[in-house]
């Protein structure tokens, strides 16, 4: 069927596959298609299947031809593709696109035809000159006795009684209010709210009230005047000044335990003293920043390999990561992606631009796999084979034995994989850099510093 092919290397992480597909080969699959015809189309004047292949080929035959050209063409694409390398095959993200205006027309009896399609492919990854003795600053987590402190207040907090007061509300109570955008004379002329309860000082209410309601008392009522800017994030109101009719319908006080022998041992029955609670909670938050520690570390690691290396992304690749993103952002939600669609529209936010705030990272992403891959193929990783037998009678339990080959391969990939980052961070020097507490990453403190590290790399580069 196919008498030549070639691939042909184009940017972008893309490929051109010509094909030339043998005239014989063609004009078989001619023939059987007017055979096809012959039996199965009615022309007047013969009767159903007695229709003589030369009639149809006299009123049909371009149409067929033309047909059966395409048809030989989605064969022989097939056919070659199952013939190249892996690294020359398409992605399957999308359909190789036929350029139609390259292909030679009108189609001649016994004539080969030549087409070419265009797609994307694995994109080629150079790994850098050295991967492994690299020294590089992360930053250090400790835990502080501030932090310890801060844990131990957020447990009184939430063990704490909560009692009814007639006294003046001041920050930490609980209060509820009714509350309205009124004019001059004291009438509604915009948002309303009634019985509405919020925690004084956190600010979870929409107008800012928190200062406004301290000082009040249970049953009093009063008329507030306030100016909001951008910084007070009001949405709608930003330069805007209201007036406000608050009534405060009810006050709670918390009142917190003491911290002592009795509450550390209420916190945890196996906490006997203060000093038990505290070692407690300094170990809790240990276990959490060593993991920590060790994820910053492979990512700032990683990202000092991506810097290095130039890969060009495949954009069906990105596209279908984002669409991943996408489907995954609703279900996690408890959303269909339908539902999610029409939630964005009723936001004004269109998807497009939506999914285009994460292409970045997505990009990262994949960069960061395909730098991990690569290097999981050159060192090629020993593989515990009772490891994969093991993974195997999890995952493989319908599947065949005599197709189970293949999907061992892949689980042994997945195993030398899993490898790459404690080899790297084996392999590689840390330099200690700036220290955080617990609650300065628990409180995206650390996250906001480094965001603005990438951004300041970002601009220079």
């Amino acid at each position: 069927m196919i008498t030549d092919k070639n691939v042909k290397e184009l940017e972008g992480s893309r490929a051109a596959l010509t094909v030339t597909i043998d005239g014989k080969a063609i004009e078989e699959e001619y023939t059987n298609r007017l055979q096809k015809y012959a039996k199965e189309l009615t022309i007047p004047g013969f009767r159903k299947g007695k229709t003589p292949a030369s009639v149809i080929e006299r009123k049909f035959g371009d149409a067929i031809r033309e047909e059966a050209v395409y048809e030989m063409i989605d064969k022989s694409l097939q056919e070659a593709v199952k013939e190249l390398p892996e690294e020359q095959r398409p992605l399957p993200f999308e359909s190789p696109l036929l350029k139609e205006d390259e292909i030679e027309k009108p189609f001649k009896k016994d004539a080969s035809v030549t087409y070419t399609v265009e797609y994307d492919v694995t994109p080629k990854v150079e790994l850098p000159a050295a991967y492994t003795g690299l020294e590089v600053t992360t930053p250090v987590f400790e835990v502080t006795e501030s932090d310890i402190d801060a844990r131990i207040e957020e447990l009184r907090d939430r063990m704490a009684i909560v009692k009814k007061k007639d006294s003046e509300a001041k920050s930490g109570d609980i209060v509820t209010v009714s509350y309205a955008e009124v004019d001059g004379e004291g009438n509604v002329v915009g948002e309303k709210r009634d019985d509405f309860s919020f925690t004084v000082g956190t600010g979870y209410n929409f107008f800012k009230i928190d200062d406004d309601v301290i000082g009040m008392k249970p049953g009093e009522e009063k008329t507030v005047e306030k100016t909001y800017t951008e910084e007070d994030n009001v949405p709608g109101y930003a330069g805007k000044t209201i007036r406000l009719s608050i009534s405060l319908k009810e006050a709670k006080e918390k009142i917190l335990p003491e911290v002592d022998n009795d509450f550390a041992e209420d916190v945890k029955e196996e906490y006997k003293t203060v000093d038990d609670l505290r070692a407690g909670i300094k170990a809790e938050f240990e276990k959490t920043l060593e993991e920590v520690g060790k994820n910053i570390k492979s990512e700032v690691l990683i990202d000092k390999l991506c810097s290095e290396v130039e890969i060009v992304i495949p954009e069906s690749m990105i596209r279908s990561q984002l669409e991943s993103r996408y489907r995954n952002m609703a279900r996690q939600s408890g959303i269909s992606v339908n539902q999610f669609d029409m939630f964005l529209k009723q936001q004004n936010i269109d998807k497009d631009a939506f999914l285009a705030s994460y292409r970045d990272q997505e990009v990262k992403t994949l960069k960061a796999q395909f730098i991990l891959d690569k290097i999981s193929k050159k060192e090629n990783f020993p593989v515990d084979e009772a490891e994969v037998t093991k993974r195997a009678e999890e995952s493989l339990k319908n599947v065949p034995e005599t197709e189970r080959d293949g999907y061992l391969d892949i689980i042994r990939d997945d195993l030398r994989y899993e490898q790459v980052v404690p080899f790297l961070l084996e392999k590689n020097t840390f330099k200690e850099g700036k220290k955080y507490s617990y609650y300065d990453y628990m409180s995206g403190a650390f996250e906001a510093d480094m965001n603005a590290e990438e951004t300041k790399e970002g601009q220079a580069n």
